[in-house]
């Protein structure tokens, strides 16, 4: 018995040596290469070092002409009048006009000599040059920057067709995935570091349009406007950002991915300039409080808080307090992704939009605009002491409100053509001030429903208290603008 347990053991362990790991999953990524320098090798040509001055000129009152300052002495010090003869002995008046050096990366998109870098690269420069991978250096001619972006595009003259590198599809690109970061690091020309994509979609709070890819491929200062690549050889980011609390390297960085850049990239390339999908719209986040005020299952979406006039999203009907759930056939589950989403569609293109709106959902079509260069806004006058007026109390808000009489717009700045209930008085210790309300704030609707007198506030308070909600949306005017806030109803009585 015991014999043929033993035949039986090493029967079932000769099985499971020799028979494949049913286990093992289908698709498991490709392993590590045993080196990356058949690839290095193929793509260094194709990366540039960047070099740009700006020349800097001392200015009145310029710290870095005029010499250090006379300290603070006490009246009859006897160093008082000695540091000031040592300052007029060694003070040797304003700077002499100096260059200012910055360096960074780029990389060849066409063969003729255009190359592709960081807006912050070249920004303010004087005179640009860019340094081939032989040494060849060439003087560059800015064809195009955007500050939203970041990116800038280039155009060299050489004698012979460059090396180019191609853009790949960034949407392809999945966590854990090998990258190889190519660039400038400190001036070290033709560096080249590993690493994986470590996460996709981050915000880094650095413009609109935040959608950064991030990687531990050792990047630092210097790298700046290079190239990420995927095994295939095709850029998948540009290397824009670092965190690191030294400067150095510490193996989080962040590209612009490729499928946001290309688009840039030729319009600057044959435009000079980004055109860029817009709708007219004042957008923000869709609380919690917000979905529960409008009837929304979930919070998600984008939030309107003001249409402007004459816009794409004004022709197509659209007005404040929708709730954007879809742009063009793709889902707004957040507010930031909907910039994107109109920024990256066609320019005249008819798209159907989906918004949320008295309890339901509306289908719209609208025709996306080009957005307008950024118009200069003046800022509202700061607010002044409140009108000496009877307001009326709103216990269940925390707020005191007043008609708006021209005395109220002429201390708070209040334009001739906003109409509403000012916000006289705000408890401090209300969902009102939580929320940032202020005296001199304008409530233009509340539940979407415009009001003009502070009783017909309280008339949409009542009215919900007693249908048991727990929020109250509230429209508001205030010196940055409109907003929608949403305000808890106190439950106690009045």
């Amino acid at each position: 018995m015991r014999f043929s347990l033993r035949l039986v053991a090493a029967a079932l362990l000769a099985l499971t040596l020799t028979a494949p790991v049913a286990w093992a999953p289908a698709a498991w990524a490709r392993p590590a290469p045993d080196s990356f320098a058949d690839l290095a090798e193929k793509l260094l040509p194709g990366v540039v070092n960047i070099a740009s001055s700006q020349t800097v000129t001392a200015r009145d009152g310029d710290d870095r002409g005029a010499g250090p300052e006379m300290p603070n002495f006490p009246p009859g010090s006897p160093f008082e009048q000695l540091f000031r003869d040592f300052l007029e002995r060694n003070h040797r008046g304003p700077a002499a006009p100096r260059k200012l050096q910055s360096l960074g990366s780029g990389f060849i998109i066409d063969p003729s000599g255009i190359v592709v870098t960081n807006n912050h690269v070249i920004e303010g420069a004087d005179e640009i040059t860019v340094t081939l991978q032989d040494n060849t250096t060439l003087k560059a001619t800015l064809l195009g920057r955007d500050e939203r972006s970041d990116l800038a595009v280039l155009q060299v003259h050489a004698d012979k067709p460059l090396s180019a590198v191609p853009f790949g599809d960034s949407d392809r690109s999945r966590v854990g995935d090998w990258v190889l970061a190519i660039g400038n690091p400190f001036g070290l020309g033709g560096s080249v570091t590993a690493g994986i994509v470590s996460a996709r979609g981050r915000d880094i709070q650095q413009g609109p349009y935040d959608n950064f890819i991030q990687t531990d491929a050792a990047i630092n200062r210097g790298n700046s406007g290079g190239p990420l690549f995927n095994m295939d050889g095709q850029v998948i980011g540009i290397n824009t950002a670092i965190y690191s609390p030294s400067g150095g390297s510490i193996g989080i960085g962040f590209a612009i991915p490729a499928d946001a850049a290309k688009v840039v990239v030729d319009q600057l390339w044959h435009f000079g300039h980004a055109r860029r999908g817009w709708l007219g719209v004042r957008i923000q986040t869709v609380s919690p409080e917000i979905a529960e005020s409008m009837g929304l299952k979930e919070p998600s979406g984008a939030l309107v808080a003001s249409v402007e006039d004459g816009g794409p999203a004004a022709v197509a009907k659209m007005r404040g307090g929708d709730i954007i759930l879809s742009f063009n056939g793709q889902d707004v589950k957040e507010m930031k992704e909907l910039p994107r989403l109109v920024a990256g569609t066609e320019i005249g293109k008819e798209v159907p939009v989906k918004v949320w709106r008295d309890g339901k959902s509306l289908a719209l079509t609208a025709k996306v605009g080009e957005l307008p260069d950024e118009q200069k806004q003046a800022a509202a006058p700061a607010p002044k002491p409140a009108a000496s007026a009877a307001p009326v109390a709103l216990a269940a808000l925390g707020l005191k409100l007043s008609p708006i009489t021209q005395q109220a717009r002429d201390r708070y700045g209040i334009a001739a053509e906003v109409k509403g209930v000012l916000v006289a008085e705000v408890a401090p210790d209300s969902s009102a001030a939580e929320r940032g309300l202020k005296a001199g704030d304008v409530i233009l609707e509340v539940q979407q429903e415009e009001v003009h007198a502070p009783a017909d506030v309280v008339e949409h308070v009542e009215k919900l208290s007693k249908a048991g909600r727990r929020t109250v949306l509230v429209l508001i005017q205030g010196s940055d603008g409109p907003r929608w806030v949403p305000l808890a109803l106190k439950t106690d009585k009045r």
